[in-house]
């Protein structure tokens, strides 16, 4: 039977009895469940006896223009998809995470230049700095993270090699719709219509890595932002090839590389991402 908590204390009292050689993984997520999360929580079993996931909605990663009242808050339907698949559900209130006087945030370099963050300045402090918070709390062996938000993923494994975390952070592949679009509880904002624009994304991605292999980065960034105007977003944030472990700018692909991209349609904004 699932145990669920709401405090960092009754947090490690539920897992002082569970530590053992097999481990404790950790999945963070902001709840509004889907396959996509599940599959981390699967892949989280495979890699440890203990399966810890936390469930929060973290205002310091929301600007003020943002959808942080809006979004997804389904607690009682995601409560009955982890039972059984998880061992301990973390449902922290908001004072449990950010105490009164709170004064402390985490800024990460390196990776969170660019991209995401000339878009959402404040996101990454706000990822960071929660993400510290939870993973103090839990003091897992494993911690769990989506490929699609790919600049989160290498933020938060900046953060724990430069924190020195004891914390292996693991990078699961992107679940996908069966036209391509990435799962994300954001997709549910999505109208009937918009949901058919949304599902070209990916398609546009894979062209545009299609034409990079052939040389010309920077044409196939161009086409690809030209596309997917003409598919019909509303606005298209940035199309990017990157290199794979730093997201540094690159000329050439001679290391591993990824196209990243994030779109609006209507209010609702979508990433995606794939490996080049």
């Amino acid at each position: 039977m699932t145990e669920i908590v709401s405090t960092v204390a009754g947090l490690r009292a539920a897992l002082a009895g569970r530590r053992s050689a097999g481990g404790v993984a950790m999945v963070p997520t902001l709840g509004a469940l889907h396959a996509g999360h599940l599959s981390l929580v699967s892949d989280a079993r495979k890699r440890a006896d203990t399966v810890v996931v936390s469930i929060f909605v973290n205002p310091t990663q929301f600007a003020p223009n943002e959808d942080f009242a809006a979004y997804p808050r389904t607690m009682k339907a995601d409560l009955e998809k982890l039972e059984g698949h998880a061992d301990i559900v973390f449902t922290p209130a908001v004072e449990e995470i950010y105490p009164q006087g709170h004064a402390t945030s985490i800024s990460v370099g390196g990776p969170s230049a660019g991209l995401e963050t000339d878009f959402r300045p404040h996101f990454f402090t706000g990822v960071a700095t929660v993400v510290a918070r939870l993973l103090i709390a839990a003091l897992p062996d494993i911690a769990m993270f989506g490929e699609k938000d790919y600049q989160q993923l290498l933020v938060v494994k900046r953060l724990v090699r430069d924190l020195g975390l004891p914390v292996t952070i693991v990078g699961s592949p992107t679940l996908r719709e069966a036209d391509g679009l990435a799962m994300s509880s954001r997709n549910a904002y999505l109208s009937p219509e918009e949901r058919v624009i949304a599902g070209r994304l990916n398609a546009i991605l894979k062209e545009a890595a299609s034409q990079a292999r052939k040389g010309d980065l920077r044409a196939a960034e161009a086409d690809a932002i030209e596309a997917l105007w003409k598919a019909g977003f509303s606005h298209v944030d940035y199309v990017a090839i990157r290199d794979a472990e730093t997201l540094d700018h690159i000329a050439a692909l001679e290391r591993p590389a990824r196209i990243l991209a994030a779109v609006k349609i209507g209010r609702t904004r979508l990433i995606d991402n794939m490996a080049l």
